[in-house]
């Protein structure tokens, strides 16, 4: 989470990381556990069928904060690169 924090290159929500998922530019996901059921599981899956570590994060308001980002998020993608 560290990189995520340091302003590595990342993709913030949900869209965008399934995006990313699907064009092979992600190299680790941030999935909150208090998300939308149906939004955790399609995130956690669509990263293991790309074969990329998912990290969970207790809740979408630290997610956010730790993006720099001012509104709660469900997920999170840290790109390659």
């Amino acid at each position: 989470m560290e990189m995520l924090k340091a302003g590595g290159r990342k993709v913030v929500g949900t869209k965008q990381v399934l995006r990313a998922l699907k064009a092979g530019t992600v190299k680790r996901v941030y999935a909150a556990n208090d998300a939308d059921t149906f939004i955790y599981q399609q995130v956690v899956r669509s990263a293991e069928n790309a074969g990329v570590p998912c990290v969970r994060v207790p809740s979408m308001k630290e997610l956010g904060m730790i993006c720099g980002v001012d509104v709660p998020t469900a997920a999170a993608g840290l790109l390659n690169g």
